[in-house]
């Protein structure tokens, strides 16, 4: 086993799942209102590996981790589409209105 002292460099990546009680929705069905889910401190995520609750601050970074590859992951979609047809005219700049700008015909 290697020794290992203070803080990692990175922050691991947690596997997360939908919680179970509350399939995700972070609340659950009382008897005339929602109530917050107790299984996963109404966040809605618990870990996948053992179904339990994250602390708060894990929580925090776990899931600004996925907001982030998920945004990398949406800009380069949009790399790799070439857009064709009507929708390309909205974002390539035709030069054919007033003072140079884009003219859409709308």
């Amino acid at each position: 086993m290697k020794k290992i002292h203070g803080p990692a460099f990175c922050a691991a990546r947690i596997e997360l799942a939908r919680c179970s009680a509350c399939r995700g929705r972070a609340v659950v069905q009382g008897v005339f209102h929602d109530l917050p889910c107790e299984q996963c401190k109404a966040s809605g995520w618990v870990s996948g590996e053992t179904g339990e609750a994250l602390p708060q601050d894990v929580l925090v970074t776990q899931l600004s981790l996925r907001l982030q590859a998920a945004g990398e992951q949406i800009e380069q979609l949009k790399r790799s589409v070439p857009m064709n047809g009507p929708a390309a005219q909205y974002t390539q700049n035709n030069r054919r209105g007033a003072g140079g700008t884009n003219y859409t015909g709308d």
